[in-house]
C-alpha cells in the first residue's frame, strides 16, 4: 500500500468516524440528494451539513454534480469498494486463523475421545 493509499484510507475513516456523516452516507446509499434533502433530518444549519458533505467529498466518498440549478450529492461507490476491500483483506486473514484454531480444537477433541 502506498502513502497515497494510506492518506486516502485515513481521510475516509476520519470522515466516517462522525455519526452524521455516516447517516449522510446511509441516505445517499438510496440515491443522490441535494444538501437541502440531506439536511432535513438533522437539527443543524444547512451550512453545518454542507461542511460534513465537504469532508466526505474531500475523502472522495461522495461526489457533487451539476443538474441545472441543483447540485446533487452522490456516493462514490468505487471508493467505498476500496474501503471494504481493505477491510475484507484483514477479515479473511482472521477468518483463516479461526478456521485453523477450530481444526486444532477438533483434532484435540478427537484425540481426547480416542484416549477414553
Amino acid at each position: 500500500m502506498t502513502d497515497a493509499d494510506d492518506e486516502t484510507l485515513d481521510a475516509a475513516f476520519l470522515a466516517l468516524a462522525h455519526p452524521i456523516r455516516r447517516s449522510i452516507i446511509a441516505r445517499l446509499s438510496r440515491g443522490p440528494a441535494t444538501v437541502n434533502e440531506l439536511a432535513e433530518p438533522f437539527e443543524m444549519s444547512k451550512q453545518a451539513v454542507s461542511r460534513h458533505i465537504q469532508m466526505l467529498e474531500a475523502a472522495r466518498l461522495v461526489t457533487r454534480s451539476r443538474d441545472a440549478q441543483r447540485r446533487p450529492v452522490a456516493l462514490d461507490a468505487a471508493q467505498l469498494e476500496k474501503l471494504t476491500a481493505w477491510i475484507d483483506g484483514y477479515r479473511l486473514i482472521h477468518e483463516q486463523q479461526f478456521r485453523q484454531l477450530d481444526e486444532l480444537l477438533a483434532q484435540n477433541n478427537i484425540e481426547k475421545d480416542a484416549e477414553q
